[in-house]
């Protein structure tokens, strides 16, 4: 069983983070949630907003093997994952690992490759595995995924098909900071500081004992069938051509947990679910008529009644 250890790393880490990414501090405990549920996250925005910046101080602050992915539309499935090269002098193939093969893999503009390409992340998100010529390889653990992408930008980019967003945990946008927050943003300019200078806060082994305090958290049955009322729903509403899969039930129960431990408890509640209901649930939808996903699952939300009995007062962690 895994070491237990306190928040404090997870403290540094958002700290760390927020350092770099000025006036974003849900966003980062959105990524944090990702993180902690053992799944992968998709930041769309518009470029300039601090994305890739997000996602490398957060690799920066974990004492573990990170890589990155520039995705282009001449990269190859093999640049991921790697290949076999044959070897002369032991006459046999040898496999260079791709840079799948690392704890935090950043996937920069993940729309820029080609679905061929993109069809590489599909096994080693789900699986946590690379399967090359009939052998398969696991990849570290943990492994977790952050991606971008330009979502309004149409120009040299594929739209990521439905089953690599199902991939995701979480889907977030950073949007523009305000004002006081731009001007926080310049002035720390001047005082000299980089995500390049930021050091390891967190290790590997308390990251992976945190992930599993995680799954230690208590969901009530009433709450695993509000989970379950919200999925299905999807899937009878006019508006929605293609709902939520199990996958994405399973990913909002682990992501309810890691967000409930990170408010400082060992138990979820209702309200949690709420709150992640949208960033979880939407961009795994087909919408009829170009209509927003986030706006359905904000109307599903209205609908679906959550039993008030489930709201109990119990001591934090």
């Amino acid at each position: 069983m895994p070491t237990i250890v306190s928040s404090a790393p997870i403290d540094r880490l958002k700290q760390n983070i927020a350092g770099q990414v000025v006036g974003k501090d849900r966003q980062i405990q959105l990524v944090l949630t990702a993180l902690l549920a053992g799944g992968h996250v998709l930041l769309e925005d518009v470029p300039g907003v601090g994305k890739t910046l997000l996602a490398k101080s957060l690799a920066k602050s974990i004492d573990g093997k990170f890589q990155r992915i520039q995705c282009t539309p001449d990269l190859l499935p093999s640049d991921i994952t790697g290949t076999n090269i044959w070897n002369p002098g032991s006459r046999e193939f040898e496999f260079i690992a791709g840079p799948v093969f690392t704890n935090i893999l950043l996937a920069d503009e993940i729309n820029r490759a080609t679905p061929r390409t993109q069809s590489a992340l599909l096994e080693v998100m789900e699986e946590r595995q690379v399967t090359l010529d009939g052998h398969s390889r696991a990849v570290a653990a943990p492994f977790f995924t952050i991606a971008t992408q330009n979502p309004i930008e149409s120009h040299g980019t594929f739209v990521l098909p439905e089953a690599q967003m199902d991939r995701f945990t979480i889907s977030l946008s950073l949007g523009y900071p305000a004002a006081a927050e731009e001007l926080q943003m310049l002035q720390g300019l001047a005082a000299g500081g980089s995500v390049e200078q930021l050091e390891p806060c967190i290790s590997i082994e308390q990251l992976q004992a945190i992930q599993y305090q995680c799954r230690a958290v208590t969901v009530d049955v009433a709450i695993s069938q509000y989970i379950v009322d919200l999925v299905r729903a999807t899937r009878q509403d006019s508006e929605i051509a293609l709902g939520v899969s199990p996958r994405g039930a399973v990913a909002l129960y682990r992501a309810t947990q890691a967000w409930a431990w990170l408010q400082g408890r060992a138990y979820a509640m209702p309200d949690d679910v709420k709150e992640l209901a949208v960033c979880v649930l939407a961009h795994r939808l087909m919408m009829v008529g170009g209509r927003r996903g986030d706006r359905a699952i904000g109307r599903i939300l209205q609908t679906v009644p959550v039993d008030s009995a489930l709201v109990q007062s119990r001591p934090k962690m």
